[in-house]
């Protein structure tokens, strides 16, 4: 089978920027977040889009300063592109609901869901979709109940902040000292944190483009990192650390149930305009879901841009699916 499907719809162009004509667009970026810095990366680049199809959109610095501002002067429309806290958690997209302002992205729903790890894998866990064994971690208390879920499911093991992205705070541990240690150091860094098995297979990530049941999956990247142990924050913003394999090189049936996977994942946790769902696959040809992005990275070396890419859409034409999630 082609794995280069046909791109399942377009937004309609004109009627967007119709409706965008006259309306006060702004870029919501950087914030306190540990993310700061990519998002600012993601949206001067969006921006440079907004521009070439005729919209100009200032980028704001969510800072308590500029919040005040916002809040007394709202917008018509704001294009999020913050990643990680608050951008992703729902507090900005609550903020802009008060206030009646359109917004890009995952409604609050969809943003609880997406930056809570935990709360991530409970839910499509119930769906049925695989995840890795986990175990959350809130407190020291919990560190022994962490080192004997180690000793049932086996190291390595993956430790991870409950509410952080662009894998900020995620390692691989060999041992139960070595555990212990890091544990510690994410509980005092960021607070709740999961234990994970590590997984050994290839990692891939898809993106979904659309919002409702017209939402499709774009191509499946494989990830393949050159000199980390897995797709971590240098691997994922450092040129030259991880080889984009696009297609990935999957057996036909694990290729469309990851996509399948990634699409029912963006419908079901209401994810809008844009999203990207990142799997292990094992070596026997399992996929496990890991998480849910839903403000993906929009830099030159982004996921979700180059698969897009991949079947022929532009830079300008995800915007546009993202700002279409404004609209509707």
């Amino acid at each position: 089978m082609d794995r280069l499907q046909p791109v399942a719809y377009r937004p309609d162009r004109e009627a967007i920027l119709k409706a965008i004509a006259g309306r006060d667009v702004v870029i919501l970026a950087g914030g306190p977040s540990r993310e700061r810095e990519i998002s600012f990366r993601s949206a001067l680049n969006v921006q440079r889009a907004l521009l070439n199809l005729g919209i100009n959109a200032p980028i704001i610095d969510f800072t308590a300063e500029n919040v005040r501002h916002i809040a007394q002067n709202p917008p018509d429309v704001a294009v999020i592109m913050m990643h990680g806290r608050p951008g992703e958690d729902g507090v900005v997209q609550g903020f802009l609901e008060a206030l009646g302002v359109r917004y890009t992205g995952a409604r609050l729903t969809g943003s609880v869901l997406g930056i809570d790890k935990y709360v991530f894998k409970r839910f499509v866990s119930s769906l049925g979709i695989r995840v890795p064994p986990f175990f959350l971690v809130k407190s020291e208390g919990d560190i022994d109940g962490a080192i004997d879920f180690a000793e049932r499911v086996g190291y390595p093991l993956i430790i991870k902040p409950r509410a952080e992205g662009s894998s900020v705070g995620t390692y691989v541990v060999e041992g139960p000292g070595e555990l212990e240690v890091k544990l510690r150091e994410n509980l005092r860094d960021f607070g709740h944190t999961i234990v994970e098995k590590f997984i050994r297979g290839r990692e891939v990530t898809v993106g979904v483009l659309g919002t409702g049941e017209r939402a499709f999956p774009l191509p499946v990247l494989e990830l393949r990192v050159k000199r980390r142990r897995f797709y971590d924050y240098v691997a994922k913003y450092t040129e030259g650390e991880t080889e984009f394999v696009l297609p990935a090189e999957l057996p036909e049936e694990t290729y469309r149930e990851v996509q399948e996977i990634a699409r029912r994942v963006h419908i079901e946790t209401e994810c809008r305009g844009f999203s990207r769902t990142d799997f292990i696959v094992s070596e026997d040809g399992t996929p496990y879901a890991l998480e849910v992005n839903t403000v993906p990275g929009m830099t030159e070396l982004s996921d979700l841009p180059a698969e897009a890419r991949h079947i022929g859409l532009t830079y300008e034409d995800v915007v546009l699916y993202v700002l279409e999630s404004a609209l509707i």
